[in-house]
C-alpha cells in the first residue's frame, strides 16, 4: 500500500513530463516552433504546480525550497519561450 500511495504522489511530475514529452514529439514531427513553445509551457506547469502544492504533495518536483524550484522553473520556462520566439526559422 505505501508503494502505490508513494506513485499516486508523483502526478505532478507526470503531468508534467507529459506535456514535456508532447512538446518535443510536436517539435521532432510537426513544427518545431510550436514545440517549443508547448514544452516551454510544461516547463511553467512544473513551475506553477511547485508553487501551488505542499512539499509532500509536489512529490519530485520537490527538490530544494518551495520558492528556489518555482522561481528557477518558471524563469527557465520564461527563457525557453523567448528564445523559442526570436530564433528565426
Amino acid at each position: 500500500m505505501a508503494g502505490e500511495a508513494q506513485r499516486r504522489r508523483q502526478w505532478p511530475l507526470a503531468l508534467s513530463l507529459l506535456a514535456a514529452l508532447t512538446g518535443l514529439v510536436v517539435l521532432w514531427f510537426y513544427d518545431w516552433r510550436n514545440g517549443v513553445l508547448i514544452f516551454a509551457g510544461a516547463v511553467g506547469l512544473a513551475g506553477l504546480l511547485r508553487a501551488a502544492l505542499t512539499d509532500t504533495a509536489a512529490g519530485l518536483l520537490h527538490v530544494r525550497s518551495r520558492v528556489f524550484d518555482t522561481t528557477f522553473l518558471l524563469l527557465t520556462a520564461v527563457a525557453i519561450a523567448v528564445l523559442g520566439l526570436i530564433v528565426p526559422n
